[in-house]
């Protein structure tokens, strides 16, 4: 029988128990065949010196739902998948709320993927512009 997508979430969230991921308050909010949905609070956690969503924060979040986006759909018994490049253009600041990781494949290949991932605020407002390349190696 399939796994309903609750149990999947609910799988997917307890796998980031002990991780930066739970430290950030990460948490896996919906996915399709291509896409992956995480949010993240914004709180003094997250925050830099200055009071607003930190940089770093924003790229841990994109990095952990581009990641995830790209193990979800493995053989993790066989493979395992690293991040090997990513880039972040913020464009807005928040200061309170939820941010939300969208991550989109543009290309999803044997070996490497290529993720677009768009953090955008509780009103839908884009935050940041991330790309991450991620790679999949086999389990030795």
């Amino acid at each position: 029988m399939k796994p309903t997508k609750e149990d999947v979430l609910k799988r997917a969230n307890a796998a980031c128990k002990n991780t930066l991921m739970e430290t950030l308050q990460i948490e896996i909010v919906d996915y399709t065949e291509d896409t992956l949905v995480a949010k993240m609070p914004v709180n003094s956690r997250v925050y830099q010196p200055d009071g607003v969503l930190h940089g770093g924060a924003t790229a841990a979040l994109a990095e952990s739902v581009g990641s995830f986006a790209s193990h979800i759909f493995l053989d993790t018994n066989a493979f395992f998948v690293r991040g090997i490049e990513i880039t972040a253009n913020h464009l807005k600041s928040v200061t309170s709320g939820y941010v939300y990781a969208k991550a989109s494949f543009i290309h999803k290949g044997r070996t490497t993927q290529l993720i677009d991932i768009r953090v955008t605020d509780d009103d839908d407002n884009l935050i940041s512009l991330c790309k991450l390349s991620t790679i999949t190696l086999p389990k030795k």
